[in-house]
C-alpha cells in the first residue's frame, strides 16, 4: 500500500535527519516509526467487550476446582505483618 501526505518543514527536517543518523533510506525510518506508533495499539490494550470477559473468566475457571476456599475474612492487614508484630523486626509505629 502506497500512502502519499504532506509533512511540515520541520517534521520533515527531523525525518531526514533520523533517516540520516541511521544510515537508512527514508522511507524505511518512515515505516518503521510508523509501526513503532502503532504497535502500542495493539488488539490487547483495546477494551474488552462484556461478551469476551466472561468467556475470559470461564476460561479462568476451569480447573480451579482444586483450588483452596480462601475466604476473605481470613486477611486483614494484620494478618500479612503477623511475624513482624512480635516485636523483633517491626518497623517503629508512629
Amino acid at each position: 500500500m502506497t500512502i502519499r501526505f504532506d509533512l511540515s518543514p520541520e517534521m520533515e527536517a527531523r525525518l531526514v535527519a533520523e533517516a540520516r543518523a541511521q544510515g537508512l533510506p527514508l522511507e524505511e525510518v518512515a515505516e518503521r516509526l510508523l509501526k513503532e506508533a502503532l504497535k502500542d495499539r495493539s488488539p490487547t490494550r483495546e477494551q474488552m467487550s462484556v461478551e469476551d470477559f466472561h468467556r475470559m473468566l470461564d476460561a479462568m475457571r476451569e480447573g480451579s476446582e482444586g483450588l483452596p476456599d480462601l475466604r476473605t475474612e481470613r486477611f486483614s492487614r494484620e494478618s500479612f505483618y503477623e511475624d513482624r508484630l512480635d516485636g523483633g523486626n517491626a518497623v517503629p509505629r508512629r
